[in-house]
C-alpha cells in the first residue's frame, strides 16, 4: 500500500512538473521587444522562469520515484537520476539567468538611454547572459537525454512499459545526435520542442506510475529447460 501511495505521488509530480514545462515554453516571449512592451515581456519572463523554477525540485521528487519504481535493472535507474538531477541544476541555472538577471539588465539598458557608452555596456552583460542561458540549456538538453535514454533501457529490462522504452530510447538518441552535431540551435522554438517531446514521456511515465502496471502485460510462458 506504501509503495502504491509514494507511486501516485510520483506520478503527480512528474506530470506536474512536465505540465509546468510545456506552460513555461509556450508563453515564453520571443522576437523582438518593442520599446512599449519592455515592461509586459518583463513580467512575462519573470512569470514564466518562477513557474520553471517551481517544477525543477517537483521533476526531481518525480524521477525519484520512477527510479525507485524501475529499480533492478542493472543500476540503469540510478544512471538516470544522476543525470537527469544533473540536468535540473543546469536549466535551474538557465533559469534564472533568463528570468531574473535578464529583466534587470533590460530595464539598465533602457535607463542608460542618454549615454551610449553605459548603454553598450548593458548590452555586453545582455549578451553574455544569453550565452550563459544557452550553455546551460545545452548541458540540460545532453543531461535529460541521457537521463531518459537510461530510463528508457531500464524500462525494457524490468518489463516496465516497452512501448514507452522505445519511444524514449527513440528521443532521446535523436536529440543527442542532433545537437552534438551542432544542428540543434537551442532557440525558444526548438529548445521548447525538446521539452514538449520530453514530457511526453515524462507525462506518460507518470500515468503508468499512478495505474501501478506496465502498458504491455508479457503472456505467461512455459518454463524450458
Amino acid at each position: 500500500m506504501q509503495q502504491m501511495t509514494d507511486n501516485r505521488l510520483s506520478a503527480i509530480a512528474l506530470i506536474a512538473g512536465s505540465c509546468g514545462s510545456i506552460i513555461t515554453m509556450a508563453f515564453h516571449p520571443s522576437g523582438h521587444i518593442a520599446a512599449a512592451q519592455l515592461e509586459t515581456t518583463i513580467r512575462m519572463l519573470i512569470l514564466v522562469h518562477a513557474l520553471a523554477l517551481a517544477c525543477v525540485p517537483i521533476l526531481f521528487l518525480g524521477s525519484l520515484g520512477l527510479s525507485q519504481r524501475l529499480a533492478g535493472a542493472g543500476r540503469l535507474e540510478v544512471i538516470g537520476l544522476v543525470f537527469y538531477a544533473f540536468a535540473l541544476v543546469a536549466v535551474m541555472a538557465a533559469a534564472v539567468a533568463d528570468g531574473l538577471v535578464t529583466p534587470s539588465v533590460l530595464r539598465q539598458i533602457v535607463a542608460s538611454a542618454d549615454s551610449e557608452s553605459a548603454a553598450n555596456t548593458w548590452r555586453m552583460f545582455s549578451r553574455y547572459t544569453f550565452y550563459l542561458n544557452q550553455a546551460c540549456a545545452q548541458v540540460f538538453v545532453a543531461g535529460s537525454s541521457a537521463a531518459i535514454l537510461a530510463w528508457s533501457v531500464a524500462m525494457w529490462r524490468n518489463s516496465f512499459s516497452r512501448a514507452l522504452g522505445i519511444y524514449g530510447t527513440i528521443v532521446a538518441a535523436v536529440t543527442l545526435a542532433v545537437m552534438f552535431s551542432g544542428h540543434l540551435p537551442l532557440d525558444v522554438h526548438r529548445f521548447g520542442a525538446v521539452v514538449l517531446g520530453q514530457a511526453v514521456w515524462l507525462v506518460i511515465a507518470g500515468t503508468q506510475l499512478w495505474s501501478g502496471r506496465p502498458l504491455e502485460v508479457e503472456p505467461v510462458r512455459a518454463a524450458t529447460v
